[in-house]
């Protein structure tokens, strides 16, 4: 019988081995919890040592994706501005008054799938700062005046973003790559849905209150703060928040049947810009597809490819090519951008870049160079959280994707499980012609536009 124990203890050794291994492994390596309210509004509470200071992240899980409806798109970006019109209690110099006796350091962005409104700030203020963001959350209110002067700024901002040659490559790129799917339009909307905001005052009412409801929040405080004092505070200010009942019906984007290409003349002087694209996965932490080829990207067109090295430094016909595949909660487009210094040479960058494509979907990468990358991705993801601020914001794409911080554990779990065998088998499966959009732009004087082929 001792026998039998002593085997049995050597047996487990090694279980017990792994499974400390697997703990330290955790690439978020801090302690949270999450409290759930009754209304459906979540809070993600991540104490840390690093003391005194408090960083609050209020995720809305609601992005330009969310604007179905034809000719309203550029919504969610117009509320990240709005949200700083005032409130029922506050108005915006009330506000600011506030956070500035704080010392805290405010702003906002807007994505494809969320609204992120955030601060960084003292402890101390902490009550004050959850009772201002929970008035606004609840009560904001702007009249029709100051709705008009904030889509004009918007409509400014638009107009500055379609200076940028890189802006416009992207609008157009969305929009030929996507048909039915509200990733065909970008963040800021389509310009003719911008210009008629003003018009929009009772719409804007109408989409505030379909989204900036508890279902859709989550609260993530990362700083010197305990669960205790977190939950306390949002259900002191969030409790009687009311759920609301919309759920929009985001259209699915059929599989692309044939190859799409479109031009852009730019009417100033500027480099020729190249962008190749894939219809490829949505963010997942439990199918690999998404990660296989997440961990492709730099292999095949980092700054350590060899498509880099020798369009960029040997052969110097490029002064940027990069790689983009964001993590969506849709299907996303996996694309490489690149700046082509001469003209003539943009068709051999294009056909460098697709050749690569074809090499990946037929060749297999090093077990070393695979482990070099996941090993990279790794350190500069916990180099990255370095301060509560930093931790907060990592935090956000994933708590709108997810609502818990232990989907970055899960995904980095998926990065340590990929094999060259499937990134070859991803590549194959999604570096289709037929699904492959190509969009060029270059300068052409006298008139600008835009032809599709």
């Amino acid at each position: 019988m001792k026998t039998f124990l002593v085997v049995a203890l050597l047996l487990c050794i090694p279980l017990l081995v792994v499974s400390q291994r697997q703990t330290q492994r955790k690439i978020f390596p801090y302690s949270y919890s999450i409290d759930d309210l009754p209304n459906g509004l979540r809070l993600v509470t991540v104490p840390t040592d690093q003391k005194n200071l408090v960083a609050l992240y209020i995720v809305v899980s609601t992005g330009s994706r969310n604007e179905i409806e034809q000719g309203r798109s550029g919504y969610a970006h117009l509320f990240e501005h709005l949200m700083f019109r005032g409130s029922e209690h506050y108005t915006p110099e009330e506000r600011d008054q506030i956070l500035k006796r704080a010392g805290a350091s405010d702003n906002a962005y807007t994505t494809d799938d969320r609204t992120v409104f955030h601060e960084v700030f003292s402890k101390e203020d902490l009550d004050s700062v959850m009772r201002l963001e929970a008035d606004r959350f609840q009560h904001l209110k702007y009249d029709q005046s100051a709705y008009k002067t904030e889509t004009l700024a918007v409509l400014g901002e638009f107009n500055k973003n379609s200076s940028n040659p890189f802006e416009k490559l992207f609008e157009v790129l969305r929009e030929t790559a996507f048909k039915k799917h509200t990733y065909s339009h970008t963040t800021m909307g389509f310009l003719r849905d911008v210009e008629d905001m003003p018009n929009q005052y009772d719409y804007s009412l109408q989409f505030f209150n379909r989204y900036y409801r508890p279902e859709y929040v989550t609260i993530t405080i990362v700083g010197d703060v305990t669960r205790q004092q977190a939950l306390d505070l949002t259900k002191k200010y969030f409790g009687d928040w009311q759920r609301g009942n919309y759920v929009p019906d985001i259209p699915v984007e059929p599989a692309q049947s044939e190859s799409r290409t479109a031009h852009v003349d730019w009417p100033s002087p500027t480099l020729p810009l190249v962008a190749v694209a894939f219809h490829g996965p949505a963010y997942s932490d439990e199918q690999i597809d998404k990660a296989a080829l997440d961990l492709l990207a730099p292999i095949a067109f980092g700054e350590n490819s060899d498509l880099y090295q020798r369009l960029v430094l040997r052969e110097q016909k490029v002064d940027f090519v990069s790689p983009s595949f964001d993590d969506r909660m849709n299907p996303e487009l996996f694309t490489v951008f690149a700046r082509v210094k001469k003209p003539e040479d943009v068709d051999y960058v294009r056909d460098q870049i697709l050749e690569t494509f074809k090499r990946f979907s037929t060749e297999l990468i090093t077990q070393k160079k695979l482990d070099e990358t996941r090993s990279r991705l790794r350190y500069s993801t916990a180099l990255s959280l370095n301060s509560n601020e930093a931790i907060a914001d990592n935090l956000a794409p994933y708590i709108a994707l997810r609502r818990t911080p232990e989907t970055i554990n899960k995904l980095f779990d998926l990065y340590d499980r990929v094999t060259p065998e499937d990134i070859r088998a991803m590549a194959q499966k999604y570096f289709r012609e037929q699904s492959r959009t190509i969009v060029t732009l270059n300068y052409k004087p006298a008139t600008g536009g835009q032809t599709q082929q």
